[in-house]
């Protein structure tokens, strides 16, 4: 085969990938257009004192409560990213590089737990934290998962005892963890 032939074929290719990509992303967001908007981070005076430390993390995804393979794609919550997650008075804040940040009001919180992967992770075993949170009741009653995949393990235990208390729920046994 001669190399302009090989070449314009890998241009094709490539171009048909991209494309495609394209595609797929402008699907996503069109498909879950109804989730409303999360919450601006409030200002460091309303965010409360600080329940834990701002811990190193992988913000995965955001998916629709109970299904790990529903991702959201609108308002950035499909971009995976590196973070910070931290746990305040008035909310957990997760602080994106590259994509919106992420607030989760201390209201919108109904559950912590873990999981061993959603939509853009699996890491086996129960390597991710999930937050199921209800943005707006009467637009989503059935809320929302955001995973997060913690640089250290016992970052992400503190990460949940403290979520936990904050939503007034005691954290599960050992072995009996809560799966989103």
């Amino acid at each position: 085969m001669p190399p302009w032939l090989s070449v314009t074929l890998l241009v094709l290719l490539g171009a048909g990938l991209l494309v495609g990509m394209a595609r797929g992303w402008r699907r996503l967001t069109r498909g879950t257009g109804e989730v409303p908007a999360p919450p601006a981070v409030p200002g460091e005076d309303a965010l409360g004192g600080e329940r834990t430390a701002a811990f190193e993390a992988t913000y995965v995804s955001t998916t629709r409560a109970g299904d790990w393979l529903d991702r959201v794609g609108t308002h950035g919550l499909g971009v995976r990213a590196a973070a910070t997650v931290q746990v305040r008075d008035a909310g957990v804040v997760v602080r994106r590089r590259g994509a919106p940040d992420v607030f989760v009001p201390r209201a919108a919180l109904r559950a912590v737990g873990t999981s061993g992967g959603m939509a853009g992770k699996v890491v086996g075993g129960e390597g991710l934290v999930v937050l199921t949170w209800v943005p707006s009741p009467e637009d989503d009653p059935r809320g929302l998962d955001t995973g997060l995949r913690l640089r250290h393990a016992p970052e992400a235990d503190e990460l949940r005892a403290a979520t936990h208390g904050l939503i007034g729920t005691a954290p599960a046994p050992a072995g009996e963890e809560e799966s989103s």
